[in-house]
C-alpha cells in the first residue's frame, strides 16, 4: 500500500501554507518600492493553489479526503509562520526572507514526499511540482538579493 494519501495531506497543508503565506507577502509589498515583487508573489500563491487544487483532486479520484485541515502535526510544522512577524514591519527584506525560509520548507517537504512509497501517477505530480516549487524558491531569491 502507498503512501499516497498521508503524504498528499502534508503536501495540501503545506500548499495552504505557501498560498496563504505567499499572498500575505505580496499584499504587503504590493504598495512598497517593487511592485513587481508583488506581483510575483501574487503568482506564486497562485501557482500553490492550483497545486493544491490538482492534489485534491487526485484524492478524490481515489476516494481519499487528502483537504482535511487542523491537524497537530500539520500546525507544529508550518514553514510559513515566521512570515507573520515579518508582516508587522514595512522591510521587504525581511518580507522576502520570511518567503524564502517558507520556500524552504516546501522543498523540504516535497523532498520528504518523494522518498516515500507512492503510487506513480502521483509521483509523476509530486516530481512535476517539486520541480517547479524549487524555480519559485530561486526566483524569490533572486527577489531577495535585488534587495
Amino acid at each position: 500500500m502507498s503512501d499516497d494519501k498521508q503524504v498528499a495531506k502534508d503536501l495540501v497543508e503545506t500548499l495552504k501554507d505557501g498560498e496563504h503565506g505567499f499572498a500575505s507577502a505580496a499584499e504587503k509589498l504590493h504598495d512598497g518600492d517593487h511592485p513587481e515583487w508583488a506581483t510575483k508573489l501574487k503568482q506564486l500563491s497562485e501557482q500553490r493553489a492550483g497545486f493544491r487544487r490538482e492534489i485534491v483532486a487526485l484524492g478524490d479520484e481515489y476516494g481519499d479526503d487528502v483537504d482535511e485541515s487542523g491537524s497537530a502535526v500539520a500546525a507544529l510544522h508550518r514553514g510559513w509562520i515566521s512570515l507573520k512577524d515579518a508582516l508587522t514591519g514595512d522591510n521587504a527584506g525581511s518580507v522576502l526572507g520570511a518567503a524564502l525560509t517558507g520556500e524552504d520548507h516546501t522543498v523540504s517537504e516535497y523532498e520528504k514526499a518523494l522518498k516515500q512509497d507512492l503510487s506513480d501517477g502521483f509521483r509523476d505530480v509530486v516530481t512535476r511540482q517539486h520541480e517547479a516549487v524549487v524555480a519559485a524558491r530561486a526566483e524569490v531569491k533572486a527577489l531577495e538579493t535585488v534587495n
